[in-house]
């Protein structure tokens, strides 16, 4: 059997940082099941509206959509079933403290492989308002007109370095 090595990203929640910003990121295991990880080594997972709890001193992951596997039996999973996370004490704990704030909540960056196993990136996020959201895009198109502005001023030199050869 050969250790896969790396890591290899099945899903991820694009949105989450469009709706969210991100103050910190946990890295946790998850308890699945064995029809989970074959559904999740074929690469279907969805973290679209998935978000995380903090239910008696555990992490709970809800809403997290792995379809049933396709090859499996009357032992196939819920594919929305509630999971546990797996994360150390203090960090539990952390995130406990965290979570009490108001308008402080875990949501799911990715899903992936590492070293064989699935993890997820847990993120402590604070909602977006609309004009937060609107400042992000108009920092974002700022950026790309100056790398494309960057992008002509490096292309117009080539261009007269070769005028120059001829």
């Amino acid at each position: 059997m050969v250790k896969e090595v790396g890591r290899k990203v099945i899903a991820s929640n694009r949105r989450a940082r469009h709706d969210y910003s991100i103050l910190d990121t946990y890295e946790a295991g998850i308890a699945l099941a064995g029809t989970e990880v074959k559904s999740l080594r074929a690469g279907k997972a969805s973290l679209s509206e998935a978000f995380a709890t903090v239910d008696d001193g555990e992490v709970f992951l809800r809403n997290v959509h792995i379809p049933e596997y396709a090859q499996g039996t009357w032992t196939n999973h819920m594919p929305r079933r509630t999971r546990k996370l797996l994360l150390h004490r203090r960090e539990i704990q952390k995130l406990i403290g965290k979570t009490k704030e108001s308008g402080v909540s875990l949501v799911p960056l990715s899903l992936y492989f590492k070293d064989g196993k699935v993890k997820v990136e847990l993120a402590l996020a604070r909602g977006k308002k609309a004009h937060d959201k609107r400042q992000d895009i108009a920092k974002r198109d700022a950026q790309r007109e100056i790398s494309k502005a960057m992008g002509r001023a490096i292309k117009g030199k080539h261009k007269q370095q070769r005028a120059g050869r001829r």
